[in-house]
């Protein structure tokens, strides 16, 4: 990778002021106007500038930190790749430093400043559900410092990704319960902002067009964060229907297991009268009776793949290394929740 980082005297050049003035500016120095002092920290932070001190630590690279941004540490999926990440990189001999985002945007770009100024060789990154834009992002690129995004990845932006095809992992979860004998079918649908579940609604739509011909869009329920309560919300809601359901399938695990627990409680057999599938395999589905049908969505291999390329970015930065996707194959576990006789 080139090193195209910004010094001092290219910003005094480009704002037309003395070195000394602008490291003052920067030192928040009480000799210097505030109008002077918006005006070089603005230039500064639009072209990436970081003191050379920091830059110095960034071209030794001696490190050997990784940073991680995940939205958050208590969805287990994102805990099977930072272990799968954490695995790798402990191998090769590196340390790993892991954020959360709380899936806010604001929080996220905080984060990036932050590490811009620490010394980390690379990043890996899942985005917030709130980020729509990735210019904060881009300055890592100026530093130099390379960048994996796993699973909620940047659309129309050239960079690194480790995916897997939720839209055929969600066709091959639907077609399941179609060959059960299921037909109709719901769908409780993660938020629609987010393209990973966008693709999953898109994957049910295909396969329900493909073998029943027409689609019931009232058998669709959106939601915004998938967890158990908006779960139980949706199964209500498909318990009212006539005639209900005789198969869910849903864009995450933990509204799969509160679509059981709500039916059963109501006397609905599951699979007998409505088989479920989830997805990404959580503890839970093994544990939750009956055993639920999944899809392993490969989080650990994909926190392995994720560090695996990012060190080998950080390793060989003097090759010219093109922007690389790996996508990961599902696969779709079958238990006793989707097996109708």
């Amino acid at each position: 990778m080139k090193d195209s980082r910004i010094t001092l005297k290219d910003l005094a050049q480009v704002l037309n002021l003395s070195p000394s003035t602008i490291s003052r500016a920067l030192a928040d120095h009480p000799a210097i106007s505030e109008a002077t002092k918006e005006k070089v920290q603005k230039k500064a932070e639009e072209l990436g500038f970081i003191p050379n001190s920091i830059a110095s630590s960034f071209r030794k690279k001696k490190s050997h930190t990784l940073g991680v941004i995940v939205p958050r540490i208590d969805i287990h999926f994102h805990s099977l790749v930072i272990s799968g990440i954490e695995e790798f990189a402990y191998k090769t001999g590196y340390n790993v430093t892991i954020f959360q985002s709380k899936d806010s945007i604001t929080r996220e770009k905080e984060i990036t400043k932050l590490l811009q100024n620490k010394m980390v060789e690379g990043v890996i990154v899942c985005l917030a559900t709130e980020t729509y834009n990735y210019d904060h992002f881009k300055k890592f690129r100026k530093l130099g410092v390379p960048l994996v995004f796993y699973d909620r990845v940047p659309s129309n932006y050239d960079t690194n990704k480790i995916v897997i095809n939720d839209f055929e992992s969600a066709f091959k979860a639907t077609e399941h319960l179609i060959k059960k004998g299921c037909t109709r079918i719901a769908h409780i649908a993660g938020n629609q902002s987010t393209p990973i579940f966008k693709a999953r609604l898109q994957g049910y739509k295909s396969a329900i067009k493909k073998h029943h011909g027409n689609l019931d869009e009232k058998l669709i329920i959106p939601c915004k964060t998938l967890s158990y309560e908006e779960g139980a919300l949706c199964a209500e809601k498909f318990l009212k229907f006539s005639p209900m359901p005789d198969g869910i399938f849903c864009a995450n695990d933990y509204t799969a297991v509160s679509v059981i627990q709500v039916f059963r409680k109501a006397g609905i057999k599951i699979p007998e009268d409505t088989a479920v599938v989830g997805f990404s395999n959580y503890p839970i589905s093994r544990v939750i009776e009956p055993h639920l049908t999944t899809i392993n969505d490969r989080a650990f291999q994909m926190g392995i793949e994720a560090a695996k390329l990012l060190i080998r970015l950080i390793e060989e930065e003097k090759k010219s290394i093109k922007s690389e996707t790996i996508t990961l194959e599902t696969e779709l576990i079958i238990r006793e929740s989707s097996m109708k006789p």
